[in-house]
Order: structure tokens, then C-alpha cells, then sequence
């Protein structure tokens, strides 16, 4: 028995400090102006600089590389997809910041197109704010994709005049 303490010891270290991970970690605290920061003084335009699809990035060809987000202080919110080919109808909704009992921060959309443009069931989705500065915006959410299956997405969003070298890293 005694032979087996060094491997009972390694196990229950492990166990104890995978036990440990980041779910003790502090909610991210979103900046006190984050309207502003969001929408600016009369609407600030928004596109992805990368997209993260359950932790491997995703290329930024096609309607994602046109794709425009523009918040506006009145707290709506609209994009540009039906401006570009073949990248289906605009969303046009409205917005608030949130806080879960977890603490964590995230922009609400409202609107009766969501079920039908993100395959849900409710007329709003959260997406989790992640970082915010005065020229990024990161959101994380969870969405099904066709196939059905739910996976995380993680966009980092920049102001639309921000260069953003490596977007459409796969047709390099």
C-alpha cells in the first residue's frame, strides 16, 4: 500500500488544481462610460477584426469582411448585410447593457428578427462583453450553427477606419 501514496498524492494534486481554474477569476468590470464607448455621440460603427468559433479563428472572407455593426446612443442597433450580395437581410434592434448575478456584462439585443436571422426561440440574445476600450469591443456568446451543434464565438470587433491586417488570412 505504502508504494501507492506518491500516486494517490499526484492524483489528489491534480484533482485539487483542476478544480482551480480561471471559474474563481473576476468578472470582467466594463469601463463606467461603455455606452459611449459603444455607440459614441451620434453612432459608432463596429467591424470584426477576428472571430474565434470555439477556439479556432475563422477566416474574415465574404459578408464577414463587409459586415458593419453600428450602435447609436439611442441604444439601437443596426447592420449592413443587406447592402452586400448574398449576405441576407439586416438587423435593425435594440440595445442595453446587462449584468448577470455573476457579475458578468453584456449587450442585450431586442428584436423580433433574432429568432429567425439566429435560429433562436426568444426575440433577444445576450452577448457577453469581454473587453471594451474606445476602439475595441470584444463579445462572447453562444450560438447553434446549422449543423445544430452549440458552440462559443468569441469577435473582436474594431472601429470601422481601424486597419486590420490579417483578415482574410486563409487566401494569403
Amino acid at each position: 500500500m505504502k508504494k501507492y501514496y506518491p500516486l494517490l498524492i499526484l492524483v489528489f494534486i491534480l484533482i485539487i488544481t483542476s478544480s482551480c481554474s480561471d471559474t474563481n477569476k473576476e468578472p470582467y468590470q466594463i469601463p463606467e462610460n461603455a455606452v459611449e464607448l459603444i455607440a459614441g455621440t451620434s453612432g459608432k460603427t463596429w467591424k470584426i477584426a477576428k472571430r474565434h468559433n470555439d477556439g479556432t479563428r475563422m477566416n474574415m472572407a465574404g459578408c464577414f469582411l463587409s459586415y458593419r455593426n453600428t450602435y447609436f446612443p439611442d441604444m439601437t442597433v443596426k447592420d449592413n448585410n443587406n447592402k452586400q450580395r448574398d449576405c441576407g437581410p439586416s438587423l435593425t434592434a435594440d440595445w442595453e447593457i446587462t449584468k448577470s448575478k455573476k457579475g458578468h456584462y453584456f449587450i442585450k439585443l431586442k428584436s423580433d428578427q433574432l429568432p429567425e436571422l439566429m435560429n433562436i426561440e426568444e426575440n433577444h440574445k445576450f452577448f457577453q462583453i469581454t473587453y471594451l476600450s474606445k476602439d475595441s469591443l470584444q463579445l462572447r456568446y453562444r450560438h447553434a450553427q446549422f449543423s445544430g451543434q452549440v458552440r462559443t464565438i468569441v469577435d473582436l470587433y474594431v472601429e470601422e477606419d481601424i486597419t486590420t491586417p490579417n483578415r482574410n488570412f486563409h487566401n494569403k
